[in-house]
Order: C-alpha cells, then sequence, then structure tokens
C-alpha cells in the first residue's frame, strides 16, 4: 500500500508537471500556479505532513523546471507555506471564497515576492500582465480545493 505521504508527494509532481507543461503563447500569462495552489492546499489541510521544508525542497525543484534563480521559488513557497500552516486553523474555518481571498493575496505576494528577487539578481522588468495568475489563482481555489479534499478523503490521507 502506498503511504499517505507518497500520494501527497505525487499531487505536488502532478502540480510540477503542469507548471511546465506547455500551453498557447496567448494563454501562458494566465496560467495557474499549481505548485502555490497544492502546497497552500496541503500546508492548510495537514501541516504535520507538509511542512516549509517540503515546500523549500518544491521550491528548487520548480527553480530547476523554470530555470529561475536558484532559491527564489524555494524562499516565496517556504514563506507562503509557513504563513498557511502557521494559520491553519483559522483559514480551515473560513468560507471557500473567504479562502480563495487569501489564496489571492498569497498568489499576489509569491509573484511580487518573485519578481522583486529576479529584479534584484537579474535586470527583470515588471508588467502588469505578471499579476493575472493573481486572479486566476483566485477563481480556480475554490475548484482545486474541493479537488483535492476528495482527492484525500478517497485516498484516507491522515
Amino acid at each position: 500500500m502506498i503511504g499517505s505521504r507518497s500520494l501527497i508527494y505525487c499531487s505536488i509532481l502532478l502540480a510540477m508537471v503542469l507548471a511546465i507543461a506547455p500551453m498557447p503563447a496567448i494563454t501562458e500569462a494566465f496560467r495557474p500556479d499549481w505548485v502555490l495552489i497544492v502546497l497552500f492546499y496541503w500546508s492548510i489541510a495537514m501541516p504535520h505532513k507538509i511542512n516549509v521544508g517540503t515546500a523549500w525542497v518544491t521550491g528548487l525543484l520548480l527553480d530547476v523546471l523554470l530555470g529561475s534563480v536558484l532559491g527564489v521559488h524555494a524562499l516565496v513557497l517556504a514563506f507562503v507555506s509557513y504563513v498557511a500552516a502557521v494559520n491553519h486553523l483559522t483559514i480551515r474555518n473560513f468560507s471557500l471564497w473567504q479562502q480563495a481571498l487569501i489564496v489571492g493575496l498569497m498568489s499576489a505576494f509569491y509573484h511580487l515576492a518573485i519578481y522583486w528577487a529576479q529584479h534584484f539578481l537579474t535586470t527583470a522588468e515588471f508588467f502588469p500582465g505578471l499579476m493575472w495568475p493573481t486572479l486566476i489563482n483566485t477563481l480556480i481555489w475554490p475548484w482545486a480545493f474541493l479537488m483535492l479534499r476528495k482527492y484525500r478523503r478517497k485516498l484516507r490521507i491522515r
């Protein structure tokens, strides 16, 4: 039988595959941050299994996959995971739309922090289209939450 951690890691791996999957150029700016959404879910659902270390390693792998400055995604995903894990009891009591707003705020922080770090370390330029995934993540959260919760309950991940 597959362990619960392995099933969680499989969902994170699927999110990483979705993060690098090819998309039409016109929709690339609207790509959801699947890794952020999945890590946020597991951080509020099971903070004792998915922690800052998991987010850090996932972020390093994402940096390698995306070819970005090493450690940028790791740092920001670790911070988002920390905030979610520390406040998991409060966030769980919110409605799905309130949670979606929190995911939107975390997503905005994620994109601005990555931009800031890349601007500081390279010659990255800011453009307003950088924030489109924030809106998409906010709109996708209720669906993603329900799908991941169904996955967790059906496979009895504890």
